[in-house]
């Protein structure tokens, strides 16, 4: 368990559907005020992603503003960039500044390549599911 720092965690939620599904925002903002009560972070608002299909702006924005928090909490971790080697940005820019990645859906954190490692067999283990097109970078690393 990781305790409270002083800059708290932001809530990451969506306006379009996740993964196939819709989520109105207030329950998602519930699922992320729990997740955090749960794990003892400290919750500050969610940044709102814009509904348009492939837009990352606030996802950008929080990735701009990582000195001022402690990390994310995402709603799920689908609503990460559909190809891996976004995704893998993403990734990148929270660690190297020893910033963390919650997902609330799936109850787990990112703090170390191993742990997304574990998020990245999630997404393979999603597109054999369901019926999604195969990101082919995705099957090279099979």
């Amino acid at each position: 368990m990781h305790k409270n720092t002083s800059l708290g965690y932001r809530g990451y939620i969506a306006s379009l559907p996740i993964n196939g599904s819709r989520a109105p925002q207030h329950i998602q903002n519930l699922v992320i005020r729990n997740y955090a009560e749960r794990h003892e972070l400290q919750f500050r608002l969610s940044a709102t992603e814009f509904a348009v299909p492939g837009c990352f702006l606030a996802l950008d924005g929080l990735i701009n503003d990582l000195k001022t928090i402690d990390g994310v909490i995402l709603y799920s971790l689908f609503m990460l960039p559909s190809e891996a080697d976004s995704r893998q940005k993403v990734y990148d820019a929270f660690l190297s500044m020893g910033k963390s990645i919650h997902v609330a859906t799936e109850n787990f954190s990112m703090f170390t390549d191993e742990d997304v490692a574990y998020a990245e067999d999630i997404w393979k283990i999603s597109y054999v599911m369901i019926d999604q097109p195969i990101d082919l970078n995705l099957l090279r690393t099979l």
